[in-house]
């Protein structure tokens, strides 16, 4: 990595430019798994405000260690919720990571690697399909069980083995929900929704979005999957391609906007909380703010919008003792807590325990547990601690990258019979009475 000659400085401003700055309390140090971890400073949300504001004023350049210490935040937005000033900080977080985008040149390699992964795969369906059925045939053929029985992949550099072991078994997950398509509501009409399936979220979670249909179609829900969805810019925001992230949130806009629905219903929270703020990052476009303004406004995490349902039809049984884990994004970007709880408490003979530090970060963070292996692998032991003191049969949260990272931890530690599962399965499976 070297530094080039910025092309862009500092970016546009945003509302966090007009926010109280920091006053350096230090209520978001316990709040931030970085800090918790590293101890430093640096690593605290704290300490990179002091970077991004000594940046922003021209005091130090975006050096390696500016980088690095800006990298190295997960952008969980723990510290939001536990700051008495408001600061947006993931926003200020992103603002950092485009000054980046536009200040350092990496090696050849690098830069077409991830303009291969997020300016063509992300927003590409068929590559994304063809991806992930590469990876059903390299589980599918036995490819993967040769491999890790040869210790193949201990023999290249980096974490290429543990990064392996972070891929879930879909041999036979393919149920992908087709875009374009329509489900009419059972029993009486009272809205009409649109679907955010995703980009993982339906490709490896596929069920999830086929649990999440029918269960608002129980609730007297028409269901529209618009056909022209595209990727919603999560990890774009996160890694500070946010020229891409405009672009491709002006094409949910006018896909979703032709579906004329009441509500947007996601069912993953880092996607969730991204177009709750396309009105955010479209705030400059003239064309779009207003419209993306009026799309954040419809948007709602599927617990939110079944939690304010007027009734929720009953769901059956399901006897099972199960522990809920707070997705960071719902919890701290969306401000959801209670609906999923609520939802969870409605179905009959569950009984739902409390982890003690449900709203702490599991270390996935998108792409985080790819680029920051071993810190990403710590923040998720203190994680996993927590779940085996519930004694749980079932773990539940609702985000399909909490969910691969939990599930990751507990086959490491040894808790095979403990399953992770997203609210909406459990309701989906209480209404069809079959157990999970």
């Amino acid at each position: 990595m070297s530094l080039s000659a910025p092309t862009v400085a500092n970016p546009a401003p945003t509302r966090a430019d007009l926010t109280p700055e920091c006053i350096h309390c230090g209520l978001c140090l316990q709040a931030c798994p970085t800090y918790i971890e590293l101890g430093r400073e640096a690593d605290s949300p704290r300490g990179r405000i002091y970077l991004m504001r000594a940046q922003q004023h021209g005091v130090i350049p975006v050096s390696e260690s500016f980088v690095q210490h800006i990298s190295a935040c997960l952008d969980c937005r723990g510290c939001e919720s536990a700051c008495p000033s408001g600061v947006p900080y993931g926003e200020l977080v992103e603002k950092a990571r485009e000054v980046i985008e536009h200040n350092v040149r990496r090696p050849f390699w690098v830069q077409w690697f991830r303009a291969f992964i997020f300016k063509t795969m992300f927003p590409s369906r068929r590559l994304l399909r063809l991806n992930f059925d590469l990876l059903r045939w390299y589980q599918r053929t036995g490819l993967q069980k040769l491999v890790r029985g040869m210790g193949i992949l201990k023999l290249f550099p980096g974490h290429l083995a543990g990064l392996e072991q972070l891929l879930p078994d879909i041999r036979s997950r393919k149920h992908h929900v087709p875009l374009g398509s329509v489900f009419p509501a059972q029993g009486e009409k009272r809205f009409r929704v649109a679907v955010m399936t995703g980009c993982v979220m339906n490709e490896i979670f596929g069920d999830i979005n086929q649990a999440t249909i029918r269960v608002l179609q129980r609730n007297g829900c028409d269901v529209v999957v618009p056909g022209e969805q595209v990727c919603c810019a999560a990890l774009h925001c996160h890694a500070g391609l946010m020229d891409t992230a405009r672009e491709l949130a002006k094409k949910n806009i006018a896909a979703f906007e032709q579906a004329e629905v009441d509500a947007i219903i996601s069912n993953a929270s880092g996607c969730g909380a991204k177009l709750k703020e396309y009105g955010l990052l479209l705030a400059a476009d003239k064309e779009f703010a207003e419209r993306a303004t009026r799309f954040s406004q419809k948007v709602k995490d599927i617990a939110s919008f079944l939690d304010e349902l007027p009734s929720l039809a009953k769901p059956g049984a399901l006897n099972l003792r199960v522990a809920y884990d707070d997705p960071c994004h719902l919890l701290h970007a969306m401000k959801v807590s209670r609906p999923p709880r609520n939802v969870l408490r409605s179905i009959p003979g569950l009984d739902l325990v409390e982890l003690s530090t449900p709203e702490q970060c599991c270390g996935s963070a998108g792409i985080y547990n790819i680029t920051h292996y071993e810190l990403s692998m710590r923040i998720l032991q203190r994680k996993i601690d927590d779940i085996r003191t519930a004694a749980a049969e079932v773990v539940v949260t609702g985000n399909p990258g909490c969910m691969l990272q939990i599930a990751h931890g507990l086959r490491q530690a040894g808790l095979n019979q403990m399953k992770v599962m997203h609210p909406v399965e459990l309701l989906d499976h209480a209404y069809s009475q079959s157990p999970p």
